[in-house]
């Protein structure tokens, strides 16, 4: 799919619209807006959208992306936690793309449990660094109509969340976000596309929905194991597991009956040992 320049937001109209509006970004808020459009136009072609999709932005902030997706052909509804950008948000699009098909939530995404609509296919979106993780987490568990996602956060984080078992990012991220979805790590985002320019490089990261492990247990306790597992990473499952478990005997002996070797780190498993580990304690 491709975008018309005239549709997207530059670096100077960016600045205006920010000043006319009074926003001034802030770290709290996780705002670093996209004002390059090249990165758009990639991030909108890696994401692979087919025409009229659904899909759901966290964070459109001034609009940016939004209007890439738009363009391409998407049917968006964005959540924007601030009212300002929220409110002007409608304007913006109306402005670039008269008519386009845009629903816009003011909301915490951490706290979005519905949205209105047709339910979405696809996420694509410009994470908030602070809270990448667990909006992204919160948005696989409550809206499971979600197929793809593609998803730009801090590059280190894109590490983590696509990191294979046995890499030394690997942890709680890869491991839940595993639960849910094939992630793999694609395109670097520089931190000069950005206004104002964040100390980090980004990058995307790319996840396609699939069925969780089979698991004789709930996905509560399966992380629950996780969190335990990681908590500290240098101790044996064993050791990390003996307060879940209620002792360091029930830990080794719900281990073994899972096929896992109790002196094993978390950083070696796989979110399917996890689920056999999980149905052992419980």
């Amino acid at each position: 799919m491709n975008t018309r320049q005239g549709a997207l937001l530059g670096p100077a109209e960016i600045r205006d619209l920010a000043g006319r509006l009074g926003v001034r970004p802030t770290k709290t808020l996780g705002q670093n807006f996209v004002h390059d459009g090249g990165t758009v136009r990639k991030i909108v072609r890696a994401a692979n959208l087919r025409p009229g999709e659904r899909v759901v932005e966290i964070g459109p902030g001034l609009g940016s992306l939004t209007l890439g997706l738009l363009d391409a052909g998407a049917s968006v509804v964005a959540v924007e936690i601030d009212p300002v950008l929220a409110g002007q948000l409608p304007e913006t699009v109306e402005a670039h793309l008269p008519g386009a098909a845009l629903d816009v939530v003011h909301a915490d995404a951490m706290g979005v449990t519905e949205l209105p609509g047709p339910p979405p296919t696809a996420l694509v979106a410009n994470l908030p660094y602070n809270v990448a993780v667990p909006i992204l987490l919160n948005f696989l568990e409550r809206f499971e109509s979600l197929e793809h996602l593609l998803v730009m956060v801090q590059a280190e984080v894109a590490d983590r969340i696509a990191a294979e078992p046995g890499s030394k990012v690997y942890g709680i991220p890869s491991v839940k976000a595993a639960w849910y979805a094939d992630a793999r790590r694609s395109l670097a985002i520089s931190r000069n596309v950005f206004w104002p320019v964040p100390n980090v490089d980004s990058a995307l990261v790319a996840l396609r929905r699939r069925n969780p492990p089979p698991a004789a247990t709930s996905r509560e306790a399966v992380f629950r194991v996780v969190d335990a597992a990681f908590a500290q990473r240098r101790k044996t499952l064993r050791a990390a597991l003996s307060a879940l478990a209620g002792s360091g005997a029930a830990a080794e002996s719900a281990l073994r009956a899972a096929g896992v070797d109790p002196s094993a780190r978390g950083e070696t498993l796989t979110v399917e040992e996890f689920a056999r580990i999980a149905e052992h304690l419980a």
